[in-house]
């Protein structure tokens, strides 16, 4: 069953229109494999795949030999490359390819900082780069739209949004698929990268910050809890949010002396990972954690509405030294939106008292497990 993605829409205005190599880039298991498939359908005849992940694949486009490329590429008007940052020099190989011979290129990656320090240089003004993500809410409303919310808020905040959750029926079998997650994509990733030398410990890390959800976060506490040194927790930090695991937030300020501005919060793009991750997928009603999951699902769904609609904002959180604090900040257009997220409605919040007084023109909303569905 193909759920349509949004981003298929944003890459098919340039998808066979424009001679550019056009990135893909999002986790693992996001869909992206899934999305190319749909996008060459129609002209699958006219279309070259290669996965980075093959031995072969690397050793061909390794080597910046136009002469070895062109009778493998023939006359075919589309090159596909499924994870591309597994291959060394593909950035000089693209351009090789892009500035020599009539095809369009799409290439994949599941860590961001990988394929764009391989790519992005070479190919300046020559590629297009879109973000695809596990489901977003917008693009499960059709499959929703005969179910309670609570229901659906339910299965999102217990098992994610990853498109194999919402293939599958039996909770049993979207638990097994987050637990294959985390000890096999996962890890092998980790493990790929030559700066991380206990990968162990990266699952301590995400194990610690999942239960400090909605918290902010000390990497000199981190390290002490870990037995590692501040620059490696911090290294590992900096892994995990370029492999799409973690979303760092930052804090929000205009330099009054209350607030505080230096900090961090991690999110977890998938709250089903993060269950995964402490073993635990019990019903909201017998969880302590229910307003924290509902957080991180509700401040990612804001991302993924950002990145999907092209409406890019820059995201906070708020706090003063007093304790008065704001779980989102939305700012773009010169404007600046607070979100402050309560799974439970019993308690409607209102603005802090400095927000008020120093962001008069800001907007606020309270979003619950009741009333989100107007704001995504």
């Amino acid at each position: 069953m193909y759920i349509k993605r949004i981003a298929e829409e944003n890459i098919k205005k340039i998808f066979n229109k424009e001679k550019k190599v056009m990135i893909l880039y999002g986790p693992r298991q996001a869909g992206k494999t899934t999305l190319i498939k749909v996008l060459t359908e129609s002209i699958k005849n006219q279309t070259i795949f290669f996965n980075g992940d093959d031995i072969y694949a690397q050793k061909i486009f390794s080597n910046n030999e136009l002469n070895a490329l062109k009778p493998i590429i023939g006359n075919k008007k589309i090159l596909v490359i499924d994870e591309a940052q597994r291959i060394q020099n593909i950035g000089l190989t693209l351009k090789l390819i892009i500035d020599n011979l009539p095809t369009t290129i799409l290439v994949s990656g599941s860590a961001s900082f990988d394929l764009a320090n391989k790519i992005n240089e070479p190919l300046t003004g020559r590629s297009q780069t879109f973000w695809l993500y596990p489901f977003s809410f917008s693009e499960l409303k059709e499959k929703y739209a005969a179910t309670a919310t609570e229901t659906a808020l339910e299965e999102m905040l217990r098992f994610g949004m990853f498109p194999k959750i919402h293939t599958s029926t039996a909770d049993e079998e979207k638990q097994d698929y987050l637990y294959e997650y985390t000890n096999n994509y996962l890890f092998k990733d980790i493990l790929m990268f030559e700066t991380v030398r206990k990968p162990k410990k990266i699952l301590d890390l995400l194990t610690l910050l999942a239960l400090q959800i909605g918290n902010e976060v000390s990497v000199a506490e981190l390290a002490q809890n870990l037995s590692l040194s501040q620059p490696t927790v911090a290294n590992y930090l900096d892994l995990l949010e370029k492999m799409f695991v973690l979303y760092n937030v930052r804090g929000f300020s205009r330099n009054l002396r209350k607030e505080i501005s230096k900090t961090s919060k991690y999110y977890f793009y998938d709250v089903g990972l993060r269950n995964a991750i402490i073993r635990n997928f019990n019903p909201l009603q017998v969880r302590s954690d229910a307003g924290v999951l509902f957080e991180n699902w509700f401040i990612m769904e804001k991302i993924k509405k950002a990145h999907n609609t092209k409406q890019y904002a820059n995201f906070y959180f708020w706090r003063t030294y007093d304790q008065q604090e704001i779980d989102l900040i939305e700012e773009y257009g010169g404007k600046l939106f607070g979100w402050e997220c309560k799974f439970s409605e019993k308690k409607i919040p209102s603005a802090p008292g400095d927000w008020q007084k120093n962001y008069p023109h800001a907007m606020f909303t309270a979003v619950n497990g009741q009333n989100f569905l107007k704001w995504l």
